[in-house]
């Protein structure tokens, strides 16, 4: 399975590209901000097409890029329903107060939208580029937030957004996020991940959920058992 990462846009949000070893096509998760030119050119250098782009949840720094590649190559944009509202309004998942910033970065306080969308509301998963992806509903930072799985011979491989970072976890503070519903997500989803669980946040380094299991202080047993964060 062929599995690279890059960091784009002003948040560094982590973009992902995957395929399996034989698929004519490979799959991009995350493309924020900034991500369309680098996604684009590993692809022809490549000479892949692209079968999908998969958000984990609909802020900007995650789907900055995301419609405007899907719609590039007329390929499906996968993401939970329950953020579409941000989808084309991005200050919708960051505040009003973001409209002047983002108008200055994004040109307006707007995004194309995906003209194949998908929506994650079910669960289940998808298939494309060689590989089966498992999709788990995790709210709290974002109400659409999600987790997708997949196995290769190393074991599971989990893409987790802003659900869990290498020792902290997404913030709640921004509209739509709970920390009520973001601490049952650690306790009911998250804790429950195998030990041999390598995660791919969306920000920052890849680590895995033994470590996290460890040494993050969200999941330890006297926060996940209380009654907030």
């Amino acid at each position: 399975m062929f599995i690279a990462s890059f960091q784009v846009g002003p948040w560094q949000t982590n973009c992902y590209v995957l395929r399996a070893d034989d698929s004519p096509d490979a799959i991009v998760v995350d493309p924020g901000v900034d991500a369309q030119a680098p996604v684009i050119h590993m692809l022809a250098d490549k000479g892949w097409g692209l079968a999908g782009v998969l958000a984990t949840h609909g802020h900007v720094d995650h789907i900055g890029d995301a419609a405007r590649l899907a719609n590039r190559f007329g390929a499906p944009l996968w993401m939970h329903g329950a953020d579409d509202y941000m989808l084309t309004r991005p200050s919708a998942g960051l505040g009003t107060q973001w409209a002047p910033y983002l108008a200055d970065l994004l040109g307006e306080d707007a995004l194309p939208a995906p003209e194949h969308r998908v929506d994650l509301a079910d669960g289940g998963g998808i298939e494309a580029a060689g590989l089966r992806l498992s999709i788990t509903p995790a709210p709290g930072h974002t109400p659409g937030s999600v987790l997708a799985r997949l196995d290769d011979d190393a074991g599971p491989l989990i893409l987790c957004g802003d659900v869990v970072f290498a020792g902290s976890i997404g913030r709640t503070d921004l509209p739509g996020g709970d920390s009520r519903v973001m601490l049952a997500t650690l306790r009911d989803v998250v804790s429950f991940l195998p030990g041999d669980a390598r995660l791919l946040p969306g920000h920052g380094p890849a680590t895995t959920m033994a470590r996290e299991r460890a040494v993050n202080p969200y999941l330890q047993r006297d926060v996940l058992e209380g009654s907030s964060l």
